[in-house]
């Protein structure tokens, strides 16, 4: 099997893992749950370690994988895990990025400097004392997404990616602080953040693998 059909092989699976979690998304916690939920990410990791991708790329993968399996576990430590590994991961992410930027989009980077200022008022009052952690999250996950907005042409998948996870986790903040839990609307919400965050971490996960396997985010 070459490294490409590995890749597509394992983004398969990952997939089907992916879309039999979407009904779980407002289930009650469960061991199924959590499970169905972490394998997605995990196999990409997996598949990255295997083809030689970039450490951290694989690393951010793995991290991500643990933050799901965290946030699908109940109680308010759970959920700092799963914050603190989703953090580490856009780490990763932002030092992966950066090493491929040639230039800095300023429209984009100021973008996102106002978004995180805007958190302040739509956001940070309702986190309680959670609020720290999730202000440095917040930071983090700009940061990542402004070296994302900077890479060159033919990484500009990673790019989608980025921004999809942004909207992704926009949501989960919503969701999480600004919505009833049980509600029609806290329902969709789980269904949109769900796949946006899956296909945006597929498209980093792509424009990264080596250009051995034939990636199309590298050409």
């Amino acid at each position: 099997m070459s490294g490409a059909q590995m890749a597509v092989g394992v983004t398969g699976l990952a997939g089907l893992f992916a879309l039999a979690y979407l009904p779980l998304t407002s289930a009650a916690e469960s061991l199924r749950r959590t499970a169905i939920k972490t394998v997605p990410l995990a196999l990409l990791a997996l598949c990255g370690f295997a083809l030689g991708a970039p450490l951290l790329l694989g690393v951010g993968l793995a991290l991500s994988a643990l933050g799901d399996l965290a946030l699908s576990r109940p109680g308010e430590r759970a959920f700092l895990m799963g914050l603190v590994s989703f953090a580490l991961a856009h780490v990763c992410y932002l030092l992966l990025f950066w090493g491929a930027v040639e230039a800095v989009y300023w429209p984009g980077a100021l973008g996102l400097a106002l978004f995180a200022l805007s958190s302040e008022r739509w956001l940070s009052p309702y986190t309680g004392a959670l609020r720290w952690p999730v202000r440095v999250y917040v930071m983090l996950i700009c940061a990542m997404v402004i070296a994302a907005l900077s890479l060159p042409a033919g990484l500009h998948l990673a790019t989608l990616g980025a921004v999809m996870f942004l909207v992704s986790d926009l949501i989960l903040s919503l969701q999480l602080f600004r919505m009833k839990e049980g509600t029609q609307r806290a329902r969709i919400a789980g269904y949109a953040l769900w796949g946006l965050y899956i296909a945006g971490q597929m498209a980093i996960f792509w424009a990264f693998l080596p250009r051995g396997t034939g990636a199309w985010g590298l050409s």
